[in-house]
């Protein structure tokens, strides 16, 4: 398995265990908070090619740029 294919599934899999570990009472909502950080990363959808690991995401995607 390639470390692409596993990157992506990790950006939900890991918050998760933090919030069970870290919040048990209250993981589901630590977990969609976590999640929704990563909203900002919907722009990487606009960019050709979509996943590029040798590129820096500042200045580069609309949603990582100082407003």
């Amino acid at each position: 398995m390639s470390f692409a294919l596993l990157h992506l599934p990790l950006h939900f899999l890991l918050p998760g265990l933090v919030a069970v570990l870290a919040f048990p009472s209250q993981w589901r909502r630590a977990w969609l908070i976590m999640a929704l950080t990563m909203v900002v990363d919907l722009d990487h959808l606009l960019a050709v090619p979509i996943y590029d690991p040798g590129r820096c995401s500042i200045g580069f995607h609309p949603l990582h740029r100082i407003p």
